[in-house]
């Protein structure tokens, strides 16, 4: 890396892992690790618990979860991580759209329970595990033995390849399945319409029936109602004109006048107003009740003189209730229900004829559409194609510092299928030796050399991707000697525009490393139990001594771990 190169990097958006505590997961009841940014190793024992703290990490940032990560005895497991973060744009929106805080910092915590049930918090907000998985897509990679299986299935290069891409790229690709979006949900449509083609006709002139029958119906809101209402005054009229007559009489009429009376008696008290409050307040009531009288009187006389009956009406009532029941019967109990189908009925006409398109209509569209997808996903092609380039010498520098300086690595294209990624399929060739040609990688690739360019992959990706931290989980499986010292190296060139943590078993790994923190394991009778620790410069010394003498070190292997950790042999 230039120096250009490690400026802009440095100055870049970062997201630091801080703090990461786990409690009651496997054999750890409870540790907690403080990182820094540069290198750091977990060492220890095989079973200490070192890949248990990944596994634990990778919960942390969304994986699914069962009820045996929980300790022995606990009620459940616990992990929080702690990160210092920047303001990435895609994080903000994920956060905001959650509403989660956006701070500076963020606390993500997850609880397993013994039911296997799981709980996840950001920022103190529950949330789902693919909002948590799409928060931790931004804070730390993981990259383990299931990166190098990825790397060995060819459908997954593709992809991989894509994720080299800048921004420029990233929107060629969108405007591409967009197209591919909008082609594949056309074509269906027209193929459902060629094929209904005769059902929608026959459903076509269904619908222009009904509607046209209810229309001629002329029915209005609550019609039916009305009139049966309206009816049964017709039909009662000689007991309701009988009743009426009877209370107006009782009320007044010459003979006997109960309003004449009570006007009488009104009278009488209003005289005698002035000598009693009594006498006042009740000349006020029967006043006010002859009033009320007076008037329901005037109101019957009125009832009375307008009560006819009308049998011509009644005709007309019953005739338009018979035509109200036919089509009722035939479209709802009532005329409202009558007119919710009509109004559906013709929304789904209008979509059937004058809303949609003609099939001639929509097979033009997508004759022109089937042109704009062939041109955009040639643009993405020769977008594609220049990446791969850019990957390939790339790939091919790190593989130079990684001891494979004889090999070399390639992208191939082969005509596919169209899809959302493209019309191409991608396939990582690589030659490890001269003359011998490019063959497929999963193919050629040796466990040793599959470490290796994964690594070479992992660390040209970390200059492109806004992502700093970064996890190797024993990347360097299968190597030894002046290899182990360049994937050392390797690594830790990553580390110094960032942060990684790896787990490592090779001297020269761990040597190189800023910090070192040794997981151990403690057992008895009942339990066992992981701890860990930050060691100390001299206690970095015993246990890469350690891991070339074995457990007799000797002053050589002494001598040797301070020389690999650059220490004062005198010290």
């Amino acid at each position: 890396i230039t120096d250009g190169e490690q400026e802009s990097l440095t100055s870049e958006k970062m997201r630091f892992a801080r703090e990461i505590t786990i409690k009651n997961f496997a054999i750890i009841e409870e540790i907690s690790l403080n990182f820094e940014n540069g290198m750091t190793v977990l060492t220890g024992e095989t079973g200490a618990g070192k890949s248990i703290i990944i596994d634990a990490m990778n919960l942390m940032l969304g994986a699914r979860a069962s009820s045996e990560v929980v300790r022995h005895s606990a009620s459940k497991a616990e992990i929080q991580g702690f990160f210092s973060i920047e303001q990435n744009p895609a994080l903000v929106s994920i956060l905001e759209d959650n509403g989660i805080p956006v701070e500076d910092e963020l606390i993500i915590r997850r609880e397993i329970f013994q039911n296997g049930r799981s709980v996840s918090r950001i920022n103190g907000q529950m949330v789902n595990l693919t909002t948590l998985k799409a928060v931790g897509h931004f804070l730390v990679d993981i990259h383990g033995q299931h990166d190098q299986e990825e790397l060995m299935k060819p459908a997954l290069h593709i992809t991989m390849l894509d994720a080299f891409g800048d921004k420029e790229f990233f929107q060629t690709k969108k405007e591409y399945q967009e197209y591919f979006d909008r082609y594949r949900e056309l074509r269906k449509a027209v193929l459902e319409k060629q094929k209904n083609e005769q059902e929608h006709k026959a459903r076509i002139e269904m619908l222009a029936f009904q509607i046209a029958e209810i229309e001629a119906v002329s029915l209005k809101s609550g019609e039916d109602l009305a009139l049966m209402k309206e009816r049964d005054k017709l039909l009662n009229h000689k007991q309701i004109a009988d009743t009426l007559t009877n209370a107006y009489v009782m009320l007044d009429n010459e003979d006997f006048s109960s309003l004449s009376n009570v006007r009488s008696a009104m009278n009488d008290l209003q005289s005698l107003e002035e000598y009693d409050s009594d006498y006042k307040e009740l000349s006020g009531n029967l006043s006010e009740a002859y009033y009320v009288l007076e008037d329901v009187t005037k109101q019957l006389g009125d009832l009375l003189d307008n009560l006819d009956f009308d049998a011509g009406r009644l005709q007309e009532i019953e005739h338009r209730l018979d035509t109200i029941n036919a089509i009722t019967r035939k479209y709802g109990g009532t005329v409202d229900d009558v007119l919710d189908y009509l109004e559906n009925s013709s929304k789904e006409y209008n979509l059937l004829t004058g809303n949609s398109s003609s099939s001639d209509a929509m097979e033009q569209e997508l004759k022109q559409l089937e042109k704009d997808l062939l041109a955009s996903a040639e643009t993405l092609q020769t977008a594609r194609h220049q990446i791969a380039k850019a990957l390939e010498a790339e790939i091919k520098n790190e593989l130079c510092d990684l001891y494979m300086d004889k090999a070399d690595f390639k992208v191939t294209f082969t005509k596919g299928k169209f899809n959302r990624d493209g019309n191409e399929q991608v396939e990582f060739y690589i030659s490890t030796n001269p003359g011998e040609g490019f063959k497929p990688l999963v193919k050629v690739a040796s466990g040793g050399e599959l470490s290796r360019l994964m690594l070479a992959i992992k660390s040209a990706f970390a200059r492109k991707e806004d992502k700093t931290s970064i996890v190797f989980d024993e990347v360097d499986t299968g190597v030894s000697g002046r290899v182990a010292q360049a994937i050392a190296q390797k690594i830790h060139k990553i580390g110094s525009h960032g942060q990684v943590l790896a787990i490592s078993h090779l001297p020269q790994v761990i040597a190189i490393a800023d910090y070192q923190f040794f997981i151990s394991k403690e057992s008895d009778n009942e339990t066992t139990v992981s701890r860990v620790r930050l060691l100390t410069p001299e206690e970095r010394v015993q246990e890469i001594a350690k891991m070339l003498a074995g457990d007799n070190v000797t002053g050589a292997a002494l001598s040797q771990a301070r020389a690999l950790l650059k220490v004062d042999d005198s010290l």
